[in-house]
């Protein structure tokens, strides 16, 4: 179950998604977090954030809304805090960093560039906040300029988060691979919004919010594999996945390397579940390597039972 990351060593491919996992704590009262292979943690920003007024949170058909808001204690806190906490857990640490403007992502990623994270995850895909986020990843240009302003001061593996949101996927892949992402992440969230019937106000006090769970799955999966096909460095994907066979068809459609996300709030042992799951689910399909699933997608006929 062994992989590599841009150079980091990971006992399995399985990474706890930024945003569901808050930074691990609550999740190791109930079992050991070093079972993963690495964590990416709550999305961080240069100063703490309050995040958006309630309602954040709605259940919808298969999934979830939300629109936190990116609430966070400020990277200067984490640094620490959180990060000396993880460090004991001897799990490889990915901070995911947002921002308002390009300085406020170059200054936060200077400052963990000096601290012992693993990984800076640069989130230009968040739909959950006014200004910033998701205005860097929906076109190729705006992706390009602000993956290359991060490279040039970032002096961890930088892994660009993209967002669904978008007209081609590819085409975003590609510019923050030509700007110098080592690895790209995707998806995030899709843009939603619920309504509740009988007051026929939205039900979230942000009106949109990010979509999550098994009902973007699909919608994931068709990305990833674009992506996948689209670019050269590796791809880390995420969307609905709930088992260990929903993460071998991601891994199939080109990825790496997986992250669980909302799974983890539906069912708090969905981490160490999942990675069992898997396990047993690639020794099904005879796969000595789980690595030798990565991009192994057959388009070239009918299912092999010949059923369409």
């Amino acid at each position: 179950m062994r992989t590599e990351l841009c150079g980091i060593e990971m006992k399995n491919p399985f990474i706890a998604a930024s945003g569901t996992f808050g930074f691990g704590r609550e999740f190791d009262e109930l079992y050991d977090i070093s079972c993963w292979g690495a964590i990416s943690v709550k999305g961080l920003t240069l100063h703490p954030r309050a995040g958006n007024p309630p309602a954040r949170i709605a259940e919808t058909a298969s999934g979830m809304l939300n629109s936190i808001g990116l609430q966070n204690p400020g990277v200067g806190a984490f640094i620490r805090r959180e990060l000396p906490w993880l460090a004991d857990r001897g799990i490889p640490v990915i901070a995911n960093v947002a921002g308002s403007s390009e300085e406020e992502y170059a200054d936060a990623v200077r400052k963990l560039s000096d601290s012992p994270v693993s990984m800076i995850e640069l989130n230009i895909s968040c739909p959950n906040v006014k200004r910033g986020g998701i205005h860097f990843g929906t076109s190729p240009e705006a992706a390009r300029e602000i993956t290359a302003r991060v490279r040039a001061c970032c002096k961890r593996p930088l892994m660009v988060k993209l967002s669904p949101n978008v007209r081609d996927i590819a085409e975003i892949a590609r510019a923050a691979e030509d700007a110098g992402a080592d690895a790209i992440s995707l998806i995030n969230t899709i843009t939603g919004m619920a309504i509740d019937t009988e007051s026929r106000r939205p039900v979230l006090a942000n009106i949109t919010g990010g979509l999550s769970g098994p009902a973007i799955k699909p919608v994931a999966l068709r990305m990833v594999w674009q992506a996948a096909s689209a670019v050269k460095i590796p791809v880390v994907g995420m969307g609905g996945i709930m088992t260990g066979d929903d993460a071998a068809q991601f891994m199939i459609a080109g990825a790496s390397a997986v992250m669980i996300g909302s799974a983890n709030i539906s069912d708090p042992m969905a981490g160490p579940r999942i990675i069992g799951e898997f396990e047993r689910r690639v020794r099904e399909l005879g796969v000595s390597d789980p690595r030798d699933l990565v991009g192994s997608l057959r388009t070239d006929g009918p299912p092999d039972d010949g059923q369409i």
